[in-house]
């Protein structure tokens, strides 16, 4: 209360903006948002896959603003952004607008709480009525026959989510995670892990780049060898036009030919600006 008092007594000032931010500008691959209902461990989760500090409690809504981090895949990094938890009661107001840049969703569960038979279809539904709605199908998945197509909703924002059960170091029934999918009518891709533990961890990062079509493109300037420090991240379908888009604007405009070293294509073959690139390309681009 003395702190609004404070702020609203304040004199006005023009043209500055004040309070945190709560878009997360993407980074990496790609943006993951970490979604769950309270105390379900997804800061743990957090800090253990990105090493970050954000703040951890045994009490609800200790996260109280968007936390990114970078999960590391081999040469790429995913950016993994932990946001407050979501619950029949309550839902940041924010929390649209943070999502609208993401890429998918990790729904994380507690394992061992009885209570997320009732969390999580709240959870769902808190979403859904804000137009956020949490899909199985992934673009690099086979898609689920029973789940409906999206409709042309411009408004509506769908994200495809995996199902994360952490806490499996509380030794839960195996099939528990199939079990809770089934009473709860779902169909999402599931992982069981533990943050307290690291098991399961290691297979986040293959899921995500295969799952969401991440395709890896290194460039070189004539006459020296490929950069291999740091790829620039497509996805699959993705051109060399995209690619150039990536490294410079005006070098997109300006952009005439390409030569590329790959697996679809001969060494130093020449392509145009429309060829789709693949998974660990080489490419030269010539203004």
């Amino acid at each position: 209360i003395k702190q609004l008092t404070e702020e609203l007594s304040a004199p006005k000032k023009g043209g500055k903006r004040s309070g945190p931010s709560h878009v997360v500008r993407p980074d990496g691959a790609a943006q993951i948002a970490l979604l769950g209902p309270p105390n379900a461990g997804k800061s743990s989760l957090h800090a253990r896959l990105t090493k970050s500090r954000t703040e951890i409690g045994p009490y609800p809504f200790t996260t109280q603003l968007p936390v990114p981090g970078m999960l590391p895949f081999e040469d790429i990094y995913f950016q993994l952004v932990d946001l407050p938890p979501v619950s029949a009661d309550f839902m940041e107001p924010w929390l649209v607008a943070t999502l609208q840049p993401t890429d998918a969703a990790m729904l994380v569960v507690d394992l061992d709480d009885p209570a997320s038979l009732e969390h999580v279809p709240a959870l769902i539904a808190r979403l859904a009525e804000r137009k956020i709605h949490l899909r199985a199908r992934w673009p690099g998945l086979a898609s689920d026959p029973d789940e409906p197509e999206t409709g042309v909703d411009p408004f509506r924002l769908d994200l495809p989510t995996l199902l994360v059960a952490n806490k499996s170091d509380l030794d839960p029934d195996p099939d528990e995670v199939a079990v809770l999918e089934e009473l709860l009518g779902l169909r999402f891709p599931a992982l069981t892990v533990s943050a307290k533990t690291g098991a399961g961890l290691d297979e986040l990062g293959p899921f995500l780049f295969r799952a969401l079509e991440v395709v890896r493109v290194y460039t070189k300037s004539p006459g020296k060898p490929a950069d291999t420090d740091k790829p620039f991240t497509v996805r699959r379908g993705d051109t060399v036009l995209d690619v150039a888009r990536l490294v410079h604007r005006e070098i997109a405009d300006g952009l005439r030919f390409a030569r590329m070293w790959g697996q679809n294509v001969y060494d130093g073959q020449q392509t145009g600006p429309d060829h789709p690139v693949a998974d660990g390309d080489v490419v030269e681009l010539h203004l």
